[in-house]
C-alpha cells in the first residue's frame, strides 16, 4: 500500500476514567482527609487490617466494621531510597517502611523522613506527619517521622 492511501489523523489518549473508590476505601480517604484518622477494617476473627480491605482474606465474607489505629507504630521493615526521583513526594534521602500500626494487625506501607539511614533500623517508632493540605489521598499523611 502506498503512503497516499494511508488514513492518518493527529490523536492524544486520554484516561478520562476516574476510579470510584467505593465504601471502605472512601471512609478511609475522608478519615485521613477530614479527621486525620487511619482507619482499618475488622475482619472475622478480630484482626485489624489496615489500610483497610472490603472482603476478608480468609473467608472472602465482606467487611463493614471499620476502626480507628493510631498514627503511630513500629517500623518491621525499610528500604532506603539514596536519590528520590521527581516523581517522590520526599525530595532528601528516605525510607520506604512496613509500619505496624498501634492497633493493626497489617503493615501500612509508607515513608519515613529520618534525614539519615543511619537512624533507622527495624523496631523504631514512628509518627504521621500530617499534610497541611489534605485532599483525600495516600498523601494526606506527608510521611512518618521517628517518635524521639
Amino acid at each position: 500500500m502506498s503512503s497516499a492511501n494511508l488514513l492518518q489523523e493527529d490523536f492524544q489518549v486520554h484516561y478520562t476514567y476516574t476510579r470510584s473508590t467505593g465504601p471502605v476505601i472512601g471512609d478511609f480517604l475522608t478519615a485521613l482527609r477530614d479527621r486525620k484518622q487511619i482507619l482499618g477494617s475488622k475482619t472475622s476473627d478480630g484482626r485489624v487490617l489496615v489500610p483497610p480491605m472490603e472482603f476478608d482474606p480468609a473467608t472472602k465474607a465482606a467487611l463493614t466494621e471499620l476502626v480507628e489505629v493510631a498514627d503511630e507504630g513500629t517500623v518491621s521493615s525499610f528500604c532506603w531510597v539514596k536519590q528520590p526521583t521527581p516523581h517522590h513526594h520526599i525530595q532528601q534521602p528516605f525510607a520506604f517502611a512496613m509500619i505496624r500500626l498501634d492497633g493493626a494487625d497489617s503493615d501500612f506501607i509508607h515513608m519515613v523522613d529520618c534525614g539519615s539511614e543511619d537512624k533507622l533500623q527495624n523496631g523504631a517508632r514512628v509518627k504521621a506527619q500530617w499534610a497541611d493540605d489534605r485532599q483525600g489521598a495516600m498523601t494526606d499523611i506527608r510521611c512518618f517521622k521517628l517518635v524521639e
